[in-house]
């Protein structure tokens, strides 16, 4: 089969198409047949070496960490009427033609769904079903989403505004900006200003209720500032490093803050859970995922490029079939 593999930490020319031998599904497991692959901004920073402490890679591997596609084979022990069935998975790789699961990590992707959208929603959607239900945006209050063109970012808008909140959505271009407003924004800033903390402040009367932090490094930690006192605080971003609020001046101000990322990480059965039910909502047209670019296996590189350079909006794909 055809797989990407990352030869050396480096840059994206390190990612290269090679063949590799298809792999063999093991008892309870299956091989899955990859018609969409998820590409997340930390597949970028581990192809550099980053994160060994928390994800220990050894090379050569073959980056990503799921997607979406048929079940071509099964190992012992697993009903053989998975063969066929179009699924969703996490799993430890991705950027392949065929890639091995366990069983029970797999979610049946619902009639009428796009398999590129149940990519899209691997760990995008599992990342903001989890992050809704921990800021909680409550009808009419003033939510702040940072890279709200993001993958996760889109659909924490669309979450916060089917709960009645009300958005101002942040991010660091015009057509960033005109998609949060088609999926509900109120009201869009541009975080490359200088003024735009206060632009968000005079928006909303003096600060907001809840802000989701995609942004991280020194835009995260200035967001704060944006948040009323007594609201919510979740930061998650990576891009530029995780937000390093001052957490004495939070805990004066009652800002509660959160760092998900930092948490135990929750058990397989949740982020299946959280997985099923975007998926169901996505079919229900209740939550769109937002494809920008589906890219050939062999353009991983491109792929990569793009995230690190800002300019994807919503989320890349790879497609392994072609």
């Amino acid at each position: 089969m055809r797989a990407i593999q990352v030869a050396s930490f480096g840059g994206p020319e390190t990612l290269s198409l090679v063949e590799l031998p298809d792999p063999v599904a093991g008892p309870g497991q299956v091989v899955v047949g990859m018609a969409a692959a998820d590409v997340i901004y930390l597949d970028t920073l581990l192809r550099g070496g980053w994160g060994q402490d928390f994800f220990p890679l050894t090379v050569p591997y073959v980056p990503g960490g799921g997607g979406a596609g048929t079940v071509v084979r099964v190992g012992d022990g697993v009903d053989a009427a998975w063969v066929g069935r179009r699924v969703a998975v996490r799993a430890s790789t991705g950027y392949a033609e065929q890639v091995v699961a366990d069983v029970d990590e797999l979610v049946p992707v619902p009639d009428g769904l796009a398999i590129e959208a149940a990519a899209a929603l691997v760990h995008d959607g599992v990342t903001a079903l989890m992050f809704d239900r921990l800021g909680a945006p409550e009808e009419g209050e003033w939510v702040l989403v940072l890279a709200a063109a993001g993958g996760a970012g889109s659909l924490l808008v669309q979450l916060a505004v089917d709960a009645g909140a009300r958005v101002v959505a942040a991010a660091s271009s015009e057509a960033k900006l005109a998609l949060a407003r088609e999926l509900g924004a109120e009201v869009t800033v541009d975080y490359s200003r200088s003024d735009w903390i206060d632009r968000v402040r005079e928006a909303t009367d003096n600060g907001v209720a809840l802000v989701y932090d995609g942004a991280g490094g020194a835009l995260g930690t200035a967001a704060v500032d944006a948040v009323a006192d007594g609201g919510r605080f979740v930061t998650y971003g990576t891009a530029a490093g995780l937000a390093d609020p001052d957490a004495t001046s939070a805990a004066r101000r009652g800002v509660r803050v959160f760092t998900p990322l930092l948490d135990r990480r929750p058990d397989r059965k949740i982020l299946s859970e959280l997985l099923d039910l975007a998926l169901r909502r996505a079919a229900r047209g209740q939550l769109r995922p937002v494809v920008s670019a589906t890219y050939p296996l062999e353009r991983a590189a491109d792929a990569h490029r793009a995230l690190t350079s800002r300019t994807t909006i919503g989320r890349s794909l790879l497609s392994p079939g072609g």
